[in-house]
């Protein structure tokens, strides 16, 4: 049987406040994050790039996925605004790629993916 924990006295009517680890902005940059990848699309979106040799065309994942361009772009489009991917255009094609210089948590969280 588990040990159970010795819990410490408490005066009712006070509270004590938690440290917190992270900075309320940086909690907020991870949350935007994670919010980006809670989405199962935009998820193997982001497992399809980092495993990529070379930029991924949206064309590309218009016919992997069976979505129209526009709700590509708008998956796309979220997960450059949460600093996941970049894009370049060669004519009227976009190309993406997984952000090189991604924070280290939030290369750890990709990373940690699949």
């Amino acid at each position: 049987m588990a040990k159970l924990a010795v819990l410490p006295e408490r005066e009712r009517g006070v509270c004590c406040a938690v440290e917190l680890e992270v900075p309320d902005v940086r909690a907020a940059e991870i949350a935007d994050v994670l919010k980006a990848l809670a989405d199962p699309t935009r998820l193997q979106m982001v497992l399809a790039l980092r495993a990529a040799k070379e930029p991924v065309c949206i064309c590309d994942f218009t016919a992997t996925f069976d979505l129209s361009q526009p709700t590509i772009s708008h998956h796309v489009a979220k997960l450059r605004e949460a600093g996941l991917v970049e894009a370049t255009r060669r004519g009227i094609w976009t190309y993406y790629r997984l952000a090189p210089h991604l924070p280290a948590p939030v290369r750890r969280i990709v990373e940690a993916l699949g």
